[in-house]
């Protein structure tokens, strides 16, 4: 038995082809931007009118706003795109119908003002109390495990390392702050009398932030080893510094928090960020009043809070 004649294949549309001439020759588009602007159109095709433009001639004027609409539901819906791929995906359809409106060969364009509807932030991820009572042990028991293995060499590494990484957790937790904020910390900064600290945050704004016993308690451990290396402790003299008497660095407490994850058995995505976020949920959970968290994590918006 033979087999049925192969379908004969119509000319591409014509407009389509016009377009990606205009792309590459008048615009100077890349290979790569003609390719994915002609995929959008194609699927943009398929979904409105039922029809192949590599194989025939397309009514391109007869697509509404409905249709348009409809056809970013599927993006959403079938391919599970996120707003900014389904925005990709529109710019070359919309560049489209804007080149046929210059050659007056459609009326109107169905995608003006379309646009798909915001996805709902993710809620950030924090850390439970239980969860930051490991973490905050983890440093000491980090550091003696590392001089068992004669990975850190000397007792002094291992107890200056332990003391003020634990310091540098607690004030993190205590204060809600950005590890920026927290390396950036001076000896101006800090009242252990009075247990409150001056941070300057985003755009050098600052705000006053309240140090908790437990953070207290670590600083005072920190400051009698840490004279050992710097005796300077007033003014801009950093607080947090690291073994050759420098400030130490944001990326170098990132690289020491990796170990204490390890350690204390907590998911490898959790951050220095995430202690911010965990003091901000925890003094909610405890009743405090919205306003009062925006403000001792200088946040500009309440909406930023609320998140």
């Amino acid at each position: 038995m033979n087999p049925p004649p192969e379908e004969a294949e119509g000319e591409p549309d014509f407009q389509l082809q016009r377009f990606i001439g205009y792309l590459r020759n008048e615009r100077n588009a890349s290979e790569h931007t003609v390719e994915a602007y002609g995929i959008d159109i194609r699927q943009f095709a398929l979904h409105v009118f039922d029809q192949d433009p590599d194989h025939q001639e397309i009514s391109w004027g007869d697509a509404d706003v409905n249709r348009a609409r409809s056809f970013i539901v599927q993006l959403q819906k079938d391919e599970e795109l996120s707003r900014t791929s389904i925005m990709r995906r529109l710019s070359g359809i919309r560049s489209f119908y804007r080149y046929m409106l210059r050659e007056k060969a459609v009326k109107f364009n169905p995608l003006t003002g379309l646009t798909p509807p915001k996805q709902p932030k993710k809620l950030p991820l924090y850390m439970t109390v239980e969860q930051v009572g490991r973490l905050l042990d983890s440093p000491k028991a980090t550091w003696d495990d590392l001089f068992a293995k004669e990975i850190c060499r000397t007792e002094f590494s291992r107890d200056f390392s332990s003391l003020r990484d634990a310091a540098m957790l607690e004030v993190i937790y205590s204060a809600g702050l950005r590890i920026s904020e927290c390396v950036e910390l001076n000896f101006a900064d800090v009242d252990m009398i009075s247990s409150v600290i001056r941070v300057r945050g985003k755009g050098k704004k600052e705000r006053l932030c309240i140090l908790g016993n437990p953070a207290r308690k670590a600083l005072q451990a920190y400051f009698r080893i840490r004279r050992s290396i710097n005796s300077l402790e007033r003014g801009n003299a950093p607080i947090f510094l690291n073994q050759e008497g420098t400030r130490f660095t944001a990326r170098s407490f990132q690289r020491n928090f990796k170990l204490y994850l390890n350690f204390a058995g907590l998911p490898p995505e959790m951050t220095p960020h995430k202690l911010r976020h965990s003091f901000a949920t925890h003094l909610l959970d405890a009743g405090a009043d919205l306003r009062s968290v925006q403000e001792l994590l200088g946040h500009a918006s309440l909406i930023t809070t609320q998140i």
